[in-house]
């Protein structure tokens, strides 16, 4: 009886898995008349990303009460926000954010370390983006004289174009070099940067021969005068600026020719280099990218395309007059209307809902340290440059080595190691020394020998960051760590770099095609923002990529 029943039962259970089977298991492929179930994924038709060149997360809302609808106020209410970003490596340096942002990755794989950094092999100083190789296309300077060839990893770009047979086309634009072409990747149709020195967009032979008409006739326009004929006047009456400092203080840097740091500022005789460090940068970047759209007709081929816009501006402006002036809360009100002016036109030339938009930032940046002394907030500076000259008199008179210390970047230190050892001196005893003598500033809470980085005492997150900005072939022999609120500059201006929360703590606001309203406080890394446009698009993600997808943003 029980063998009766197990045989019904297992009779049953074949017929039910067999019914199963055939209602789920797909038919046979066939090549030739492909299932009329069968679905393309659905993507958007363009992707816009702007990166804000020291944007602090906190701008989001510390002028929110004076943004209008359609720029900032719009990300918030129609986006997702990922309130809590942060940059996972250091140093916290333009080039190395915006190679992070697009690859995935950290300086410890993708290999941009600074904005500069020194080869021991070369003898010098190394730009990030340089490349002796090509030539400036749009003007007879040395600007152009750029290619990506320094990043060892690819981007979402290149993946982007990989995934498709390179029908997508990737377009860079920004007033910054480095914020252009590292972005774009290294399979971009083109890049384009500002040529302050001729007042002209420019490219490279590493991407075309000729620059386009197009971008010729808008370097004919001559941009740069017509937005500085006038004064830099604030957006509003100057009285209304409650939320910043006073208009003159000594810690402020000044223009050029400049007698004073306040409103308003003539910059007409200074136009060309000078509307980089005003807001209107911002606007010529945004009115060049949107003939960089029609002209390559981003959005309207049969795959997704992608244009990295960096807005250089807020940087120039933040780093002369800090985070608390009156010219960064300008820069920031004429900011939120000109991503209003963006918004309107992707949705009329894109379509609303068919490209995906974010936001973020390469960094962030430390207040004015006279600033932070006004106000009895702990703080200060530190010269890189006099510490160089210092230890090596240093470790000269003791040790009797010349120029022990070849060069300092990054808040690294590089030694001489051929001096040091054909003086027939102890490395080990001469590094030591240094850490030493370094360690005596109150400016410098830390300085270890890079290499034994697992073997120092440091705290999380600090010395995985400190592990992410570390590369073997590229970085220096010994570390520094400024102590909070201290930075590497002078009595005016700011700096940025470090690990601490007002250098790393970055907005990231995602808009558009398959984004929903809403927000997450979960700690989320910059390197999770390339992964996540890969997810999105269904394509591989980047060759150095270290991120994890961003779930929340779609669910």
């Amino acid at each position: 009886m029980k063998f009766a029943h197990f045989l019904t039962a297992a009779l049953l259970l074949s017929a039910v898995n067999s019914n199963a089977q055939k209602a789920t298991s797909p038919k046979p492929f066939n090549h030739l008349a492909p299932s009329k179930n069968t679905k393309t994924a659905a993507r958007p038709k363009l992707i816009v990303g702007v990166v804000v060149d020291q944007m602090r997360w906190d701008y989001l809302y510390r002028y929110n009460s004076r943004y209008g609808a359609g720029g900032f106020k719009r990300l918030l209410q129609e986006g997702f926000s990922c309130e809590n970003t942060l940059i996972n490596y250091t140093p916290t340096i333009t080039a190395c954010g915006h190679t992070c942002v697009y690859t995935g990755s950290v300086p410890a794989i993708h290999g941009i370390i600074g904005n500069t950094w020194y080869s021991p092999a070369l003898g010098r100083t190394v730009y990030c983006a340089e490349d002796s190789t090509v030539t400036t296309v749009g003007s007879n300077s040395a600007a152009g004289k750029m290619s990506p060839r320094n990043m060892l990893v690819t981007t979402i770009g290149d993946e982007l174009k990989l995934s498709n047979n390179f029908q997508s086309k990737v377009i860079g634009v920004a007033i910054k070099d480095r914020g252009a072409i590292l972005p774009a990747g290294h399979s971009a149709n083109a890049a384009f940067w500002y040529d302050g020195g001729t007042g002209n967009w420019v490219s490279s032979t590493y991407y075309m021969q000729e620059l386009p008409a197009w971008a010729q006739a808008f370097n004919q326009q001559k941009y740069p005068q017509q937005y500085l004929s006038k004064p830099w006047t604030t957006l509003y009456p100057v009285s209304t600026y409650t939320l910043s400092t006073a208009d003159e203080k000594p810690y402020e840097g000044k223009y050029k020719n400049a007698s004073n740091s306040s409103f308003p500022h003539d910059l007409s005789e200074l136009a060309n280099t000078a509307i980089s460090a005003s807001p209107f940068g911002n606007t010529m970047t945004l009115e060049f990218a949107k003939k960089a759209l029609e002209a390559y007709e981003l959005g309207k081929g049969p795959v997704t395309d992608l244009l990295a816009i960096s807005l250089s501006s807020p940087d120039y402006v933040g780093h002369q007059f800090g985070p608390n002036s009156i010219e960064a809360e300008d820069t920031y009100l004429r900011l939120d209307q000109d991503l209003a002016t963006l918004f309107k036109y992707l949705d009329a030339k894109v379509g609303k809902g068919q490209y995906l938009f974010f936001i973020t930032a390469d960094h962030g940046v430390a207040h004015v340290p006279g600033f932070m002394a006004e106000n009895k907030l702990p703080g200060g500076t530190w010269d890189d440059r006099a510490a160089l000259k210092t230890v090596n008199e240093q470790v000269a008179a003791k040790f009797g080595v010349n120029n022990a210390v070849t060069a300092t970047d990054n808040y690294q230190f590089w030694l001489n190691h051929a001096a040091i050892e054909q003086a027939g001196k102890s490395e080990a005893d001469i590094r030591q020394f240094i850490i030493r003598e370094l360690l005596k500033s109150p400016a410098i809470a830390k300085a270890f020998p890079i290499d034994n980085l697992m073997g120092t005492t440091l705290p999380e997150p600090m010395r995985t960051m400190l592990s992410n900005g570390f590369n073997t072939k590229r970085s220096g022999d010994i570390q520094v760590i400024l102590t909070p609120g201290y930075i590497d500059g002078g009595n005016t201006g700011t700096t940025h770099g470090l690990w601490y929360p007002y250098d790393a703590h970055i907005p990231l606001v995602w808009m558009g095609w398959g984004i929903h309203p809403g927000k997450t406080n979960r700690t989320i890394g910059m390197t999770d923002i390339t992964p996540t446009l890969a997810a999105l698009l269904h394509i591989q993600m980047p060759s150095g990529n270290v991120g994890q997808v961003i779930q929340e943003i779609t669910h």
